[in-house]
């Protein structure tokens, strides 16, 4: 039986992805510009197409032909947009503390160690140093009672689940962030911190040295499926292929899978320039670190010194919009903007003058009840979408999943992973709109000054 989809739309970011714009040593990968013939094509270049892409070398090695296509630039995508932590710890968006269920819970801390375990095999057999992937761990912190109450309970479910922390009063805060903005904190060790764009380059630049083809702005404009053999129709090229995996996270809607299931999230970050030697002194610190509200919906800071000679610079993520248009706008980017400036004077008197020199909006894409947009959705095509939020490490496993599923059909980590219900089914419009970001605006507000 023959079934074809056309795209209905293709990917759009505001603003240049900010961590690609500093990496110095891009990779570039060539544009589809003939036709090819593979065993496995994977839609998507971030990091659950990585995934899927290294665990098929583990299991098929250089047996079977290996393609991956992203419609955008390496690392121009969510890939590259995101604020670089691969947590192993309860990390739930829809939660006032991230936390779940206990037993949810440890399910997701062993799902979670099995990617980060991969992403840091993947970094080491690649050579990347310390500024592209490092198990630094990160801090929870907070300058407000409700905060203060959020790391509490957070510190208790953390003892429940049997997970080591240390909790940090204001003058450990003050000494190692250099900030006095933050009065209690929580640090836990082992989640990996990273340069995004920076390991998404090296990582698909060690794939290809493997016998991967990787090829850049090559966006996927009609599929026709058929029992054999499918055909991907890019811009310029064509793929055929008997295996297909869909890491494409919330545009996996705009091939027509999972109709009114997901939401489409957009949240906003600032980079500073790099930062001159009297302004480093005047903050102080340790050299590299990271950041996470207590509350939700506050702004997430990272400090970073670049490899590649950058220098340092200060990230602020804050802000969130539902846009399931999948576009955000420029009204959008300038309301994000100015919370941003907002909360990096807060935190950073003592950087008074310092610009922001990028400013970017990322794509998360969520379910109403936190599950994946996962499995076999047509013969020999898988999805590896939704990851709620937590796109490198999610990302990272659900490839891995899917790729376990289609060549193995059961392993005793993906029976761990599928234990989850179907997405939920969302409201209709107008109602989703209006509500969501009518709710996103009051949480905003009431995290008060953690935003």
């Amino acid at each position: 039986m023959v079934k074809t989809i056309k795209t209905k739309r293709l990917p759009k970011d505001p603003g240049p992805a900010g961590w690609n714009e500093i990496y110095k040593d891009k990779s570039s990968f060539p544009a589809l510009d003939t036709d090819i013939e593979v065993d496995w094509v994977i839609v998507g270049g971030g990091f659950a197409g990585l995934g899927a892409a290294k665990r098929l070398l583990q299991l098929l090695g250089s047996k079977e032909r290996i393609a991956v296509i992203e419609a955008r630039g390496i690392a121009q995508g969510p890939a590259g947009r995101n604020s670089g932590f691969m947590l192993d710890l309860p990390h739930e968006l829809n939660s006032d503390t991230y936390a779940g269920s206990k037993e949810q819970d440890l399910r997701q801390i062993r799902l979670n160690r099995e990617a980060i375990t991969m992403a840091e095999s993947i970094a080491q057999q690649y050579g990347m140093d310390k500024a592209l992937f490092s198990r630094s761990g990160k801090i929870t912190a907070s300058a407000t009672d409700r905060g203060y109450r959020s790391i509490e309970t957070y510190a208790r479910h953390l003892t429940a689940l049997g997970e080591p922390y240390e909790l940090l009063g204001a003058d450990d805060l003050h000494s190692l962030l250099g900030t006095e903005f933050y009065r209690k904190g929580l640090r836990t060790a082992r989640t990996a911190m990273i340069q995004p764009a920076g390991y998404i380059h090296s990582a698909y630049k060690g794939l290809v040295s493997e016998g991967v083809q990787v090829y850049e702005c090559s966006p996927v404009v009609e599929m026709t499926l058929n029992d054999d053999v499918h055909t991907l129709i890019c811009a310029n090229g064509v793929v055929r292929a008997k295996n297909v995996i869909m890491a494409v996270n919330g545009h996996i809607q705009s091939f027509g899978f999972f109709k009114q299931s997901l939401l489409h999230i957009f949240t906003y970050s600032s980079m500073t320039r790099a930062l001159k030697n009297h302004e480093l002194k005047a903050l102080g610190g340790i050299e590299n670190w990271g950041v996470l509200p207590a509350d939700p919906m506050g702004s997430t800071i990272r400090k970073i010194s670049d490899h590649a000679g950058s220098g340092h610079r200060i990230v602020v993520r804050n802000h969130a919009t539902l846009n399931q248009s999948m576009e955000a706008s420029e009204g959008n980017l300038k309301d994000a903007a100015r919370l941003q400036d907002r909360s990096f004077a807060r935190r950073f008197p003592m950087l008074k003058g310092v610009d922001m020199e990028y400013r970017w909006g990322g794509r998360l894409c969520l379910t109403y009840n936190s599950v994946p947009a996962f499995g076999e959705i047509e013969n020999r095509v898988w999805s590896a979408c939704c990851q709620n939020g937590l796109g490198t490490v999610k990302g990272m496993l659900s490839g891995m999943m899917a790729v376990d599923k289609a060549v193995l059909g059961d392993t005793e980590l993906l029976n761990e992973f599928l234990i989850y219900q179907a997405p939920k089914r969302l409201p209709p419009e107008p109602f989703l709109s209006v509500g969501a970001n009518a709710t996103l605006k009051w949480k905003e507000w009431l995290s008060g000054i953690e935003l």
